[in-house]
């Protein structure tokens, strides 16, 4: 499945990293550049395993009633609800989890998992969701067809599919109606040199800090040395996907 991430022409691989690079060189009067990001990724540089991006979410710390998370990622990515809630894009949501012996109940972000044996990636008919080297799924829009296997095979139910027509899109950040979708790990930050996402920002920025983005494979990473400090869990373990995404609290 990495194979698949190593081989892809840049041409389509690349189109998210072109624009955040264009967009990182923005000048705002002569030799003076809006954004100048210096470890962001060339174009035409193939993605390695030498990272594994991911997901830290501490649901003891995720706040009752906070949604920064879910606006954020909305936000990001240009995804504007429809008042549908049956078709309208979710790439990630609260959830509550209840103990039924005990009555606790747990609240925590919930987005693709982004799995190491993607179900998403064998089901897939024309190889349009794959997996990175890097760790981060994605689905090419130039070659997906809805048929949304990747959706029924998806254990965790982290996609969405593009019923409607779409305007104002956000150039970083391609959609297409037909097209089936998820969390990116805000693929196009990662590319440019960001080592964040919005959703984390977000919930740092409320004050929480129940989400952490970073390197699992890093040892110098915040993720990497809260990970090796506090008991975690994935999702469906019983599924042996090896998640990028951890929870602790759960």
């Amino acid at each position: 499945m990495s194979e698949r991430a190593d081989t892809t022409d840049p041409s389509r691989r690349g189109f998210l990293r072109r624009a955040v690079a264009a967009a990182a060189a923005v000048t705002i009067a002569p030799g003076i550049s809006l954004v100048r990001l210096a470890d962001a990724r060339p174009p035409d540089q193939r993605v390695t395993d030498a990272n594994r991006w991911g997901l830290l979410v501490d649901a003891s710390k995720c706040a009752d009633g906070c949604g920064a998370c879910v606006d954020a990622c909305n936000e990001e990515n240009g995804l504007k609800g429809t008042g549908r809630p049956a078709t309208d894009a979710q790439w990630i949501r609260t959830v509550r989890l209840r103990d039924k012996a005990t009555g606790r109940e747990t609240r925590m972000p919930y987005m693709c998992q982004h799995c190491e044996h993607p179900p998403c990636v064998d089901v897939c008919p024309t190889g349009a969701s794959f997996r990175r080297a890097d760790g981060i799924v994605l689905v090419d829009r130039h070659i997906c067809i809805g048929c949304r296997y990747c959706m029924m095979a998806c254990p965790y139910k982290a996609r969405s599919f593009v019923h409607e027509d779409l305007t104002g899109q956000k150039p970083d950040v391609p959609r297409g109606k037909g097209c089936v979708e998820s969390c990116t790990l805000c693929v196009q930050r990662v590319d440019a040199g960001d080592r964040s996402t919005a959703c984390a920002d977000a919930c740092a920025k409320a004050g929480h800090r129940a989400i952490v983005f970073g390197d699992l494979k890093d040892p110098k990473s915040e993720i990497f040395d809260l990970l090796a400090k506090l008991p975690t869990r994935q999702i469906r373990e019983d599924l042996d996907l090896n998640t990028g995404v951890r929870y602790h609290g759960v």
